[in-house]
């Protein structure tokens, strides 16, 4: 890069929207509503608002699970919020979570509705509902809530610095994709030493730790994640692997996996899910 290519920030950034990639159209500096939407209301107490990004899956994989686990209380209407055309700035939604991403819930179990946003919160609050997938003894459960925060704070930077720098901006730097990939190999290799010892991320119980982690590191694993496979040499990561395998033959998981799903191959997409049989029909 020469001398005269090198980017000055200016004293005050001003919002440039047409920068941003791929993303663009729905990237802005300001928070709120840009459109009065309704969000529908099904017949289950909870009504979850998505789409089946790994931040998403976390919570159908969770439904799922509890479902199997025969909590009739955890019965869903799964909507769809299509982030691409700007659902997620619809009135009602932006009520339920302030921040406009998915996924974000409601309870109408409660005396009054409860609002429930961002992903690893709402998989605490189903675990403390139904008493599941939360270990009971002192240290697992800490180490379980410890590795579920380290995701909640690791994967925007496999996301939105990785993913974004190396398969979505408009141009590709060499600073930042090197800067990020050191660190998603970094995080990887966190992964990976941990569950050299452990079968689980909690240790032998599985919990909420890997339902919220195995749709990010899982899944990139798998080269689901950016086209980056060799790029990322993830295949060397065994444990991260092993831990993948187990995960992913969870019939829970496979059904979590498509619910709000409107791509890939069509038996793998449900984009609303009402009942177990909108599943069911695709198996």
């Amino acid at each position: 890069m020469s001398s005269a290519d090198v980017y000055v920030p200016p004293k005050v950034w001003t919002w440039d929207s047409e920068s941003g990639g791929r993303f663009a159209n729905i990237n802005r500096p300001i928070a709120g509503p840009t459109q009065e939407k309704e969000l529908a209301v099904g017949k289950h107490p909870l009504q979850l608002y998505s789409l089946a990004t790994p931040n998403g899956v976390k919570v159908t994989v969770m439904l799922e699970e509890l479902l199997a686990l025969g909590h009739k209380g955890a019965e869903y209407d799964a909507w769809l919020i299509n982030i691409g055309e700007g659902d997620q700035f619809g009135s009602d939604f932006v009520a339920i979570n302030p921040n406009s991403k998915i996924p974000a819930l409601m309870d109408h179990s409660t005396e009054t509705p409860t609002r429930v946003f961002e992903s690893g919160a709402i998989l605490w609050y189903l675990a403390e509902k139904f008493d599941a997938f939360l270990p009971k003894d002192h240290k697992k459960r800490t180490e379980c809530m410890s590795w579920l925060m380290w995701l909640m704070g690791s994967a925007p930077y496999l996301g939105g610095g990785f993913g974004h720098f190396y398969a979505y901006a408009p141009e590709k730097y060499e600073y930042p994709i090197n800067r990020f990939t050191m660190e998603v190999k970094r995080q990887l290799d966190v992964l990976d030493r941990h569950l050299a010892d452990n079968q689980f991320l909690a240790g032998d119980e599985y919990s909420i730790a890997d339902m919220a982690t195995c749709p990010w590191y899982g899944a990139l694993a798998k080269g689901l994640l950016y086209e980056s496979k060799e790029f990322l040499d993830v295949a060397s990561y065994k444990n991260v692997n092993r831990w993948t395998d187990e995960i992913f033959t969870r019939p829970a998981v496979k059904r979590g996996q498509k619910v709000n799903r409107v791509w890939g191959e069509e038996n793998s997409q449900v984009p609303e899910r009402h009942d177990a049989s909108d599943i069911d029909a695709k198996d």
